[in-house]
């Protein structure tokens, strides 16, 4: 058995049917990012990278996947982007016939460009508008996210923007400058903020979940931003 790790921390043990649009995918979730979300639902994955499962491990669970009509790949974190073994990944994945999906956060927009021509879909998450990125997700380079939103806006096959919109933050000013950022997409998602015990942000673990009316309001507000605006978990 060889001893050759991945960047794959770990798997989403069931197939899903809502992480790639139109796909049953299988899930592989990549440790270590570069922001620091209070709302961030895989907290664990947060902070410094953690070793990788077996390479045999994670050829063991593509091969379980294909045998149960899998067809897609979802590469998520974390933030996959940074870890530079991501192309590698993808071509692996590839070789089982998947097609791969890219969830990024944009802040690597040189090296996502080096991946983009070997992924079906990107989904960016647009946390916030520009100004507020220092504060918000204690992320100092907001310009390189606007980079990765033009690159992907750009240069992928298929994507989507999406924005979780939390109540207390996301405010009608805030929600249009966001617009303005991915104005012209093929497709912004708004997201419910879905509050949980384990959240890094202690004061978002009691905060209201996003209710449906504010969801549809929003997707009013910024209706003219993309030829689809799609609304989940309302």
């Amino acid at each position: 058995m060889s001893d050759e790790r991945s960047a794959v921390y770990g798997v989403l043990k069931s197939p899903s049917l809502v992480d790639f649009p139109g796909r049953l995918s299988a899930v592989f979730f990549v440790s270590g990012c570069n922001f620091r979300c209070g709302f961030c639902h895989n907290a664990e994955l947060l902070g410094t990278p953690k070793p990788g499962m077996p390479v045999d491990q994670l050829e063991a669970a593509c091969g379980r996947f294909r045998d149960n009509w899998v067809d897609g790949a979802v590469i998520t974190g974390g933030e996959p982007t940074l870890d530079d073994r991501l192309a590698d990944l993808i071509v692996r994945l590839r070789k089982w016939g998947f097609k791969i999906k890219l969830d990024t956060n944009g802040s690597r927009p040189e090296f996502l460009a080096t991946v983009l021509p070997l992924v079906d879909f990107v989904a960016m998450d647009v946390k916030c508008s520009l100004e507020s990125y220092p504060e918000f997700v204690k992320f100092d380079h907001p310009e390189r996210i606007a980079r990765s939103v033009e690159l992907v806006r750009r240069e992928a096959r298929a994507y989507e923007f999406r924005t979780t919109v939390l109540p207390a933050f996301h405010s009608d000013a805030e929600m249009r400058r966001i617009a303005d950022l991915v104005r012209g997409a093929r497709r912004f998602a708004l997201q419910a903020f879905v509050p949980r015990d384990n959240l890094p942000d202690r004061a978002l673990r009691r905060a209201p979940r996003t209710s449906p009316e504010r969801l549809q309001q929003v997707a009013a507000l910024v209706a003219d931003s993309a030829s689809e605006v799609v609304v989940r978990g309302a």
